[in-house]
């Protein structure tokens, strides 16, 4: 260890990367290393989400868990970053709901999810279900009972046409 090194306290030592990660990916000048924290940001820009979806999406999915610093700034890791692109898959391009997404987390895991992210699996289609919840279909009984309103409301209509066809007397 160098006299440098034990003058700067660990929280300031940098932690060299492998070599065999670092000839994997060279960035060019400006550009942030894959393996470099992002920013709500940056994230929200990559996977064109906003960033308060993303932080709607964190209450709703405990597995995305950024670092967060002082003042609550978030820092995504690459892995968080995979993560939300796999949701951001299942939601958005899949069309799942909230739940559907957490229920292919809970039974295929958070892995399955992150490759669902770098487009290297693809998850089933969403269960008829989530499709009709997504759609805002009804109970049988509701459904019965906003059949009866939307046949009254035809009726009325059908009603207010013929008053609106009458010759004027």
């Amino acid at each position: 260890m160098s006299r440098q090194d034990c003058a700067d306290p660990p929280s300031r030592r940098r932690i060299a990367m492998p070599p065999a990660l670092a000839a994997q990916h060279t960035p060019e000048p400006g550009e942030k290393s894959a393996y470099a924290f992002r920013t709500i940001s940056e994230v929200a820009e990559e996977l064109d989400v906003p960033q308060h979806v993303l932080r709607f999406w964190e209450t709703r999915f405990g597995q995305i868990r950024p670092v967060k610093r002082a003042g609550g700034r978030r820092y995504y890791r690459p892995q968080d970053v995979e993560l939300v692109a796999g949701i951001r898959q299942l939601l958005h391009v899949q069309r799942y709901t909230i739940a559907g997404a957490q229920r292919v987390l809970k039974e295929n895991g958070v892995r399955f999810v992150q490759a669902v992210g770098r487009g290297e699996a693809v998850a089933a289609e969403p269960l008829v279900q989530d499709a009709e919840a997504e759609t805002g279909a009804f109970a049988d009984p509701d459904r019965a009972a906003l059949a009866a309103a939307l046949d009254e409301l035809r009726a009325c209509r059908a009603l207010l046409d013929r008053l609106h066809t009458l010759p004027d007397a």
